[in-house]
């Protein structure tokens, strides 16, 4: 019954509220875009994006050359294709990480109350104490660049506000009714958990997901921006920047265009995350 409660209030509410908000219709449309354009990079890239061509060194946009050329000749419409895969890859695992841990330590911390809660709700307190950029910054430090520390890093210091959003709602539905008989039907306490807690405690995390996913995102482009997030010869916004800053004075176009893709892909999440809030908050009438 509960689960036919969610899918008629998606069908009768949700979606028609979210339609409704032209911003978050754009948003979402750019967001599926960049998934699409990831996903044929390799059919819609012109050129290999390592290849290099001593002939076309910083060559500016052109006909052949959409969006110019490198410092090694090598075309940055390519490389900037084969960036968005990188940046969503990391924007989506990293994220994923942070949901699913900041979900556990919410559900356990709301659901036992007491001791574990406090425990729990202070390690998030300490967590917090740390400036999250700086502390990433120490632990890349300390590990071989890799995409997948990077994405792992972003990933477990991000949790901390999705384990808060998910502790409040669970204090709250433990409450009710519906708790309660389950309880007294002999569900045990993962059951009750998973089955009932869980899916009613997912709407302000999809929330948190859609525009953590634009911080992520900004988070791995200035670790490659600085050298220590996605290695060369790799593609990658940030670090296509990088080599664009030594050039910016006669090669503009090396940090125009990353710069553009991370600024459009950063505002159509924060655009369909804010839209989305909208649509699930009952308070609002659009």
């Amino acid at each position: 019954m509960l689960t036919g409660f969610r899918h008629s209030y998606l069908a009768a509410v949700f979606w028609p509220r979210l339609r409704r908000n032209r911003l978050a219709m754009v948003g979402g449309g750019v967001v599926l875009l960049l998934f699409l354009i990831s996903l044929c990079a390799p059919l819609l890239a012109p050129y290999d994006p390592n290849e290099i061509n001593a002939w076309q060194v910083l060559s500016p946009p052109s006909w052949s050359h959409w969006f110019g050329t490198d410092e090694l000749g090598r075309d940055v419409f390519s490389r900037v294709l084969f960036g968005a895969r990188i940046s969503l890859k990391v924007g989506l695992v990293a994220i994923g990480i942070a949901v699913l841990l900041g979900s556990l330590v919410g559900l356990v911390a709301g659901y036992y109350g007491g001791w574990v809660d406090t425990i729990l709700m202070r390690l998030v307190d300490i967590m917090l104490c740390f400036p999250a950029f700086f502390l990433i910054l120490a632990i890349i430090t300390f590990l071989e660049p890799s995409i997948w520390y990077i994405m792992a890093v972003i990933g477990l210091t991000g949790w901390m506000g999705v384990a808060r959003l998910v502790r409040a709602e669970t204090l709250a539905i433990r409450e009710m009714d519906y708790i309660m008989a389950a309880r007294c039907s002999g569900a045990s306490d993962a059951r009750i958990i998973l089955r009932h807690i869980l899916p009613n405690a997912l709407s302000p995390v999809l929330v948190a997901a859609t525009l953590g996913v634009a911080g992520a995102i900004l988070t791995e482009s200035a670790l490659s921006f600085l050298g220590i997030g996605v290695q060369p010869p790799t593609a990658s916004w940030g670090n296509i920047l990088t080599s664009g800053k030594d050039y910016i004075e006669f090669a503009w176009w090396l940090s125009l265009f990353p710069g553009l893709a991370i600024l459009l892909t950063v505002l159509a999440y924060n655009l369909l995350g804010e839209g989305i809030r909208d649509a699930l908050d009952p308070r609002t009438s659009t």
